[in-house]
């Protein structure tokens, strides 16, 4: 019985591959359907059991980097370490359950071929089991668990991004057969990106810009776009509001498979939360589970910098909060942090205050331009 309950259950695990595969639908209904047939398999053979949920484990304490030895390219990715979700203890029979009713919604969004968001999937859940799932919290969780025992992208469960991001600048997009969207011409509230992973990846995509900025806040983004900036600095502007969305993060990628020579640069606050951003674009989050890799990009950090700091107001320095705090307490401790940034870092925590964008506006509302193309230069990326 032991050797059974070991292996019955590790239907895709195996223990070299700790990635997500983008698969068509018929894959994954099928690898549910093993997965149930195996399940019941099990109960009813001579000795029954049930058997534990092996899932990759997605602490940071698992966590590695690749350091990009063959790309310029740097990500985080799970190793090799496993745990279990068990209908036999009780502080994880409810996540087992979870896992096989989220794989229940899965399969039914797949056979009926439709799209649903998590925010969808987690309402749909709270009707259908409430003893189960009350928060949305336990909904994405336990969709990364189902991910890591399927070892597919969300995506391919029928899980759709919803995005916050936006693109503005020298890009035209065209989707096939489609009008071509100039999103030079889309205002300051830029061209809003797609949660379809799908249309994003068979986007026809041309430009003439020389550089994509990546914008940490909406507000600077809008700046940016009113005073087109990207016509005095032939350039991409992509913000995700704050903390990258899954959508705005594979459009970046694509961006950068689609434009490999083109510099990708941040301008964010000048904090430890400004900083994981970047770091979430640049190197992936380990949040993201088996998926953190696929959305890794080689973003240059442009600014906000320590140097700057003797540019900004007094006045304008804003002392750092606990979280603040906490926040660099991780970064420092993640092996992928690069020295320069790991020295930036050590800085901000030293001088014990913060710095956001919009201090540079002491200097007029039309110096971010500038700022960006005098950071450009100082940086080489000409």
């Amino acid at each position: 019985m032991g050797d059974l309950r070991k292996s019955s259950m590790r239907f895709f695990s195996d223990q070299n591959l700790c990635y997500a595969d983008i698969l068509p639908p018929s894959e994954i209904r099928a690898r549910i359907e093993v997965a149930v047939l195996n399940f019941l398999r099990i109960l009813a053979s001579p000795t029954p059991a049930i058997s534990d949920l092996p899932l990759i484990n997605r602490r940071s304490s698992n966590s590695r980097a690749s350091k990009g030895l063959l790309t310029q390219v740097s990500c985080v990715f799970l190793s090799h370490s496993f745990c279990t979700r068990s209908l036999m203890r009780a502080n994880t029979a409810k996540a087992f359950i979870r896992v096989w009713k989220v794989m229940e919604m899965c399969f039914g969004v797949l056979v009926q071929e439709k799209r649903v968001t998590q925010r969808e999937l987690f309402y749909k859940l709270l009707c259908d089991s409430p003893d189960y799932f009350t928060s949305q919290l336990q909904v994405n969780r336990t969709i990364q668990d189902v991910v890591a025992l399927l070892q597919c992208s969300r995506y391919s469960l029928g899980i759709m991004a919803s995005s916050r991001g936006l693109v503005a600048g020298r890009l035209l997009l065209q989707e096939p057969n489609q009008e071509v969207v100039d999103c030079s011409e889309c205002g300051l509230s830029g061209h809003a990106i797609s949660g379809d992973l799908n249309r994003l990846e068979t986007l026809i995509l041309n430009t003439d810009a020389r550089y994509i900025i990546v914008v940490e806040k909406h507000a600077i983004f809008q700046r940016l776009a009113e005073d087109r900036v990207f016509n005095q600095i032939p350039s991409i502007l992509i913000t995700a509001k704050g903390y990258p969305d899954i959508a705005t993060r594979f459009l970046l990628h694509r961006l950068a498979r689609a434009f490999p020579d083109l510099p990708i640069l941040a301008l964010v606050d000048w904090n430890p939360a400004g900083l994981a951003i970047l770091c979430t674009f640049k190197f992936g989050s380990i949040g993201m589970g088996l998926e953190a890799y696929r959305y890794a990009c080689n973003v240059k950090w442009l600014g906000l910098r320590g140097d700057d700091l003797e540019m900004i107001p007094e006045q304008s320095l804003v002392p750092l909060k606990p979280r603040d705090l906490q926040i660099a307490k991780s970064l420092l401790s993640s092996e992928v942090l690069q020295e320069n940034y790991r020295r930036e870092l050590e800085i901000m925590v030293q001088h014990g205050h913060r710095v956001e964008i919009e201090a540079l506006y002491f200097h007029g509302y039309d110096y971010l331009g500038k700022y960006i193309a005098k950071k450009i230069v100082q940086a080489n990326y000409i």
